[in-house]
């Protein structure tokens, strides 16, 4: 009788299911059957079953068009905790805390997710006055530095076909909730290179926000300093500019 495949054969149903969730991480965007298939080079009804199995697990998610496929919660929690694992995570928080120290005002972490933005760390400047959000919470694109970061620095069709299905609340009078004035704003941020909330998020607090670049030059994380206008204007904020993308050329190496 043969014996089976062991469980790390290049060829095996896992080896294919990790190439799958790789090819659909990798494209940043939702991708056909069709389109999996020809990527991989594997027959279509084989990428039907793994992408149908990898579905029930919460991996890969059907897309607006339900013959395409995303990345699924259960993916987005892996890669959450993968960032945040073991010895990174101590580095990087290293790395926030230190420019706190240079800028005298709580910054983040944050990463894409999906149509939000989530907070991955946080290191919280000693004043009285300040906002607290935790690790894991969650933010709009629109409304925020490094959710218009995000936005900006996406291939263009992908991000017009986002801003096209988000619901653009008025959560101050500042928020941008007209879908062009949030475009026109996108390609000022990619001119350059760093994102504000004028207190589009919360009255009376700004914020400014950097990429984080992988080792392929894709952005995959940003820092932002934000603080109450009480203690520091945008123009300060911005004079911050150096630090953050030091500190974000350091995460770099820690992601």
């Amino acid at each position: 009788m043969k014996a089976p495949d062991a469980p790390t054969a290049p060829d095996s149903s896992a080896a294919r299911s990790l190439r799958v969730l790789a090819a659909v991480a990798e494209a940043g965007h939702a991708l056909t059957l069709a389109g999996l298939a020809e990527r991989l080079d594997l027959p279509k009804p084989t990428v039907h079953r793994l992408c149908g199995q990898l579905q029930e697990g919460g991996f890969l998610a059907r897309d607006v068009d339900e013959r395409s496929f995303v990345v699924g919660p259960a993916l987005r929690r892996l890669a959450f905790d993968t960032l945040n694992h073991g010895a990174a995570r101590g580095l990087r928080h290293d790395v926030l805390a230190q420019l706190v120290q240079q800028v005298g005002e709580t910054c983040n972490f944050t990463t894409l997710d999906g149509t939000r933005v989530l907070y991955l760390d946080r290191v919280e400047a000693h004043w009285p006055l300040r906002l607290t959000l935790e690790v894991g919470s969650h933010v709009p694109l629109h409304a925020t530095a490094s959710g218009k970061l995000f936005l900006a620095l996406m291939p263009a069709a992908e991000r017009d076909a986002l801003i096209g299905q988000l619901v653009l609340e008025r959560l101050t009078p500042e928020t941008l909730s007209d879908a062009q004035a949030l475009r026109a704003e996108c390609a000022q941020i990619a001119a350059q290179g760093h994102a504000d909330d004028r207190g589009e998020f919360i009255a009376g607090l700004i914020a400014v926000a950097v990429p984080v670049l992988d080792g392929q030059g894709k952005p995959r994380a940003a820092i932002a300093v934000h603080a109450p206008t009480a203690r520091m204007s945008l123009a300060q904020a911005r004079e911050k500019l150096p630090f953050l993308h030091a500190a974000a050329a350091r995460m770099r190496t820690l992601l």
